[in-house]
């Protein structure tokens, strides 16, 4: 990557914000481009050049179907660096709570009937990692601008680009704001990971967990917390996955009563 490096941008199952946060960088947005060679970025440019070789792929959304799945391989085949970028890509995202629960089937009937989608084969949503191997994560529905932008910054320049590993508590404490789990709300700060500066806790908000998992989390002293302030197990548990579902079974899926069926 001595030269300009070649990038791509890519979107599959997901509501686009995080591509969309990428493009609202305005006063930014030149140095983006100018930075890197951008060989494909469907929602900026008309002129895509898809068979190209890339140095680094940028890919949003989780994977749902064989069409994706295929289109996901190749990205991964001509890419010599690809990175998750937003909670879909990385751990599912919302579309992927109910990951490994063996009901997917029954759930895809409930929306669809007993209609048989002939165009493509679905499955259930899960993240790129499932499928390819993964380079570098940049979690968050949808990413933080700074934080895109530092990460960029640094991958283009050659640079192993890092993030936050301290969880959202971390924030919470440096801005002085009160402890929500110790006012008996459901806060997921202890087991999130940081990078969005505490922005809900701030808020008076609990955190819910929308950056995906810290790498370090105590998961039972989350879980006996919260039941002690009278939650329920299903209702914990449910909070977590909706945005880490994938990511959660993976780790915890005994927590669960069963292991997470495949």
């Amino acid at each position: 990557m001595a030269d300009k490096p070649k990038a791509g941008f890519y979107g599959f199952t997901g509501c686009a914000g995080c591509l969309l946060t990428i493009l609202n960088c305005e006063d930014e947005l030149l140095d983006i481009f100018n930075a890197a060679d951008v060989k494909s970025f469907l929602m900026a440019n008309r002129a895509n050049f898809e068979d190209e070789p890339l140095d680094v792929a940028f890919i949003e959304g989780s994977i749902t179907t064989e069409e994706q799945l295929e289109k996901l391989k190749k990205i991964r085949e001509k890419s010599k660096i690809v990175v998750a970028i937003g909670t879909c890509s990385c751990y599912g995202g919302v579309q992927a709570m109910y990951f490994g629960d063996g009901n997917f089937e029954k759930r895809w009937k409930q929306v669809y009937g007993e209609g048989k989608i002939e165009l493509t084969e679905a499955f259930e949503s899960k993240p790129i990692d499932e499928f390819v191997k993964v380079d570098f994560y940049l979690p968050g529905c949808p990413i933080d601008k700074k934080q895109f932008l530092e990460f960029y910054s640094q991958l283009v320049r050659g640079i192993p680009p890092r993030l936050p590993h301290y969880p959202v508590c971390a924030e919470c404490k440096w801005n002085e704001n009160e402890c929500l789990l110790m006012k008996g709300k459901l806060c997921l700060g202890p087991i999130t990971r940081g990078g969005c500066n505490a922005r809900c806790p701030s808020d008076n908000v609990p955190c819910v967990g929308c950056f995906g998992p810290a790498d370090e989390v105590n998961i039972n002293s989350e879980m006996k917390l919260l039941l002690e302030r009278n939650y329920s197990r299903e209702e914990i548990i449910r909070r977590i996955r909706t945005f880490a579902g994938a990511s959660f079974v993976r780790q915890f899926s005994k927590l669960l009563g069963e292991e997470a069926k495949k």
